[in-house]
């Protein structure tokens, strides 16, 4: 293993991820809920470089593309924990989210199973949207409940009205887009499922 930028970059979210939680445990509230969003804000962007540097300096490694998909997988389902936790869980938050680490769990197992055949399972567009959807939920509901403990204890950044109506925009715009990531986590994962089915057919003897 190297010690390049990408490979640095991705171990960084991967140790960032708990750090979404623990923020919580450190930090009051609302300093924990900044504290959160930045750093699910800042992992999220590494997702996005280091794949791109890896590819652009020649520096892919199998290290990275092993790490890569389990720092995405910890920072998503650690911070949809901390968002169920904070909703005191509501249905509409812990519908999808059930759905969203139902799939995640499933085709880390089938991907563990399949094993050098894994490979095979290429990454579609639909993935990435996947990914983009939950990318831009969870800050949002994670900003979303800084605005509802704000309005409970009586802190306005502005008019009540105006803070009022930003949250119900965050909440509500929240609640769409983890919908519509459940919604294309449990597509991706039917599709990865149809994908494996001929690796997973018995072999006639």
């Amino acid at each position: 293993m190297r010690w390049n930028i990408p490979n640095i970059l991705t171990v960084t979210r991967l140790l960032a991820a708990p750090g979404v939680a623990l923020a919580y445990v450190i930090f009051d509230r609302p300093v924990a809920d900044w504290v959160a969003i930045s750093l699910f804000i800042l992992a999220a962007l590494t997702d996005y470089i280091d794949g791109n540097l890896a590819r652009a300096w020649g520096q892919e490694s199998n290290f990275g593309r092993m790490l890569d998909p389990i720092a995405d997988k910890a920072m998503v389902v650690i911070a949809l924990s901390v968002i169920v936790g904070l909703s005191g869980i509501k249905s509409l938050i812990l519908i999808p989210v059930a759905f969203i680490l139902l799939r995640e769990v499933f085709v880390s197992g089938l991907r563990e199973f399949l094993g050098a055949k894994a490979g095979k399972l290429k990454v579609t567009n639909l993935a990435k949207w996947k990914t983009t959807a939950q990318m831009v939920a969870i800050p949002t509901l994670l900003l979303a409940g800084v605005f509802e403990y704000d309005r409970r204890n009586g802190h306005f950044w502005v008019s009540s009205w105006f803070h009022d109506w930003l949250g119900w925009l965050l909440e509500n715009g929240g609640l769409v887009l983890i919908w519509v990531a459940g919604l294309l986590t449990v597509l991706t994962g039917l599709d990865y499922l149809m994908k494996a089915l001929p690796f997973l057919r018995d072999r006639n003897r």
